[in-house]
């Protein structure tokens, strides 16, 4: 069977943007498709850190985040790191005793599946990695030295301009996907028709109405969370951090990056994004009590893009020929490695068997 090779990728945020890269590199002709701007959606607002240590939940989903890992270190040899990628590394520490055991059990099985994790006291960590932190001495604390963050939009901004020869349709949503036997057009919504040869639904929280488009349906969890970004003379840490209620990030020289599922749950209560704000920033200053005189940012509640059962929904549905699915909370993880391994399936109909676990098809019809 002949290969696709004029692709629409629908959605630009991290996962459209590996994929639209890779596809081009390899020779095919690319549309990329954004109701929005590139990399301003879910990209924009996520905790955006690079890990394998949170992902332990099944060997396969581990091993596919490790592998997003290395795919990070292959990217930024290939398009060069600059202001986008910071393998700065990750600490981990709680209040709870319980939640101490869980941190200490979950670091020793990372250590016997190879993956580099010190454990320090509280007083080693300042010491030698972050001084203005203010944590108990005693307190346990996990280190993982090969962790990173990313600034999500600057990687996309660089990606879409590196997608040679990609057309763009930037502030035009998709209103249909034409059928016949297989994928063979996309129709936006200022009235324009696009003849292609397949689609890739890279949507995010808009995913599951693209599938219906295309006559396929796909379960989405509806599950937001909120982030705020607050701007400071000087970034007092390097390193993410997953603090007690907290997690804490830098976000380039001047503003760092907040979110805590504690504050998450509050969103359905009906309390504005501006309160939201308030509420993370002052959970952070009992961690960085330099964060007190730290400017209030915006706040932003988006919908995470997870399919029905949590994992990635990612690669062909054999009922909508011409039809690929890249779909996953992970997407800041796992978009350089799902990029490569959905652009090659596309093209040479290779299914990888990392993505075993994470077919589209587990999903019935």
């Amino acid at each position: 069977m002949q290969r696709p090779r004029r692709v629409a990728v629908i959605g630009v945020g991290i996962l459209g943007a590996c994929v639209g890269w890779h596809l081009a590199r390899q020779g095919a002709e690319v549309i990329l498709i954004d109701a929005g701007q590139p990399g301003e959606g879910v990209t924009d607002w996520s905790f955006a850190w690079v890990n394998a240590s949170n992902k332990t939940v099944t060997r396969p989903y581990y091993d596919l985040n490790r592998a997003g890992m290395a795919a990070y270190r292959e990217l930024a040899e290939t398009i060069g790191p600059d202001s986008w990628w910071h393998p700065s590394g990750h600490l981990r520490w709680t209040d709870d005793p319980a939640a101490e055991a869980k941190l200490l059990e979950t670091a020793g099985l990372l250590a016997e599946w190879g993956y580099p994790v010190e454990v320090c006291t509280g007083a080693e960590a300042r010491r030698r990695l972050e001084p203005a932190l203010t944590l108990p001495d005693e307190a346990a604390v996990v280190y993982y030295p090969d962790e990173s963050w990313v600034h999500g939009r600057r990687l996309v901004a660089r990606l879409v301009e590196r997608t040679a020869g990609a057309e763009h349709r930037f502030g035009t949503a998709v209103s249909g996907i034409g059928i016949e036997g297989s994928v063979r057009s996309v129709t936006l919504s200022d009235g324009s028709r696009l003849d292609v040869d397949a689609v890739v639904n890279a949507a995010g929280p808009n995913a599951s109405r693209i599938a219906e488009l295309a006559g396929r349906h796909l379960p989405m969890r509806r599950e937001p969370g909120a982030v705020t970004r607050i701007g400071c003379d000087r970034v007092p840490v390097r390193r993410v951090m997953h603090a007690p209620h907290i997690e804490i990030r830098p976000d380039g020289h001047a503003s760092m990056v907040l979110h805590s599922r504690e504050v998450d749950a509050l969103i359905d209560t009906g309390e504005a994004p501006e309160r939201l704000g308030r509420r993370l920033h002052e959970m952070a200053r009992h961690v960085l009590p330099e964060l007190g005189e730290a400017r209030a940012g915006e706040t932003r509640v988006s919908n995470r893009p997870i399919p029905a059962d949590g994992f990635p929904s990612v690669g062909a549905v054999p009922s909508v020929p011409g039809y690929y699915e890249a779909v996953t909370h992970s997407g800041i993880t796992l978009g350089p490695v799902l990029g490569r391994l959905l652009a090659a399936e596309i093209l040479t109909g290779e299914r990888d068997k990392l993505l075993a676990d994470f077919r589209p098809e587990r999903f019935s019809p």
